[in-house]
């Protein structure tokens, strides 16, 4: 019985088919980023806001979206939904809307932690200076909170591009589903699915390359500088 096709397995990274699914999962992945950035934004500025019903609103999307499997929520949305007849969504809307809706319970949190962690000073440094609350968010909290939240949002798009996948479950002909159906064509399981193990890997690893210089750029100008051990200032101190 042959377990392996190596000819199989080495064709699936010429396959169109599959290939299409690996860009549809970077297009979904991108979108969601994009979306979920701005939900993110908006859930973050409610959660500040000091308005009682506005806080309640975001802390219960990040209550209710952290605390529930992104699977039921991708059914619910897809399937639950027109069977009560609110409202019925295509696949690729249903996916969008559940990826995203996800994604910003998590980066609202991301960004508050950034936002937080900007001290108190620089704010009244900027009133004093003359800025309004808006632009002082703008132009001194926001730079800082992002710089600190780098690492932080990085990792959660190295995850995204991993759980679109889960859109699968809803017939998204993304890179997993497409390899799925690949697979129930030609029963060759291990080949396809180990080459499309390789593909999420190539993506998350070109996505840490750019991670990385992402970082490296933001942290230009931060990093403390060691000071030379025959500096004028070391001497005068040993004497």
């Amino acid at each position: 019985m042959k377990v392996w096709n190596w000819e199989g397995f080495f064709s699936y990274f010429v396959n169109g088919y599959l290939l299409t699914g690996a860009l549809v999962t970077l297009a979904l992945a991108a979108a969601t980023l994009a979306i979920g950035f701005v939900l993110g934004m908006v859930l973050v500025l409610f959660r500040l806001s000091g308005n009682p019903i506005l806080s309640g609103y975001a802390r219960f999307h990040v209550w209710l979206f952290r605390g529930t499997p992104l699977l039921v929520q991708l059914i619910i949305i897809y399937t639950g939904l027109p069977q009560l007849g609110l409202a019925r969504f295509s696949v690729i809307e249903s996916a969008l809307i559940g990826l995203a809706l996800n994604e910003a319970a998590y980066l609202s949190e991301i960004l508050r932690g950034g936002i937080l962690s900007v001290h108190q000073g620089q704010r009244d440094a900027a009133y004093s200076l003359g800025l309004n609350r808006s632009k002082t968010f703008l132009l001194i909290v926001m730079p800082q909170a992002l710089r600190v939240s780098i690492p932080a949002l990085g990792n959660s798009v190295n995850g995204l591009l991993k759980t679109t996948s889960i859109a699968s479950v809803i017939s998204m002909e993304e890179l997993l589903r497409r390899g799925q159906i690949l697979m129930q064509q030609r029963f060759e399981v291990l080949e396809v699915f180990t080459c499309i193990a390789i593909l999420y890997l190539c993506m998350t690893t070109l996505w840490e390359m750019v991670q990385r210089r992402i970082e490296a750029h933001f942290a230009k100008g931060y990093a403390a500088k060691a000071p030379e051990d025959d500096s004028p200032e070391l001497a005068r101190d040993a004497r």
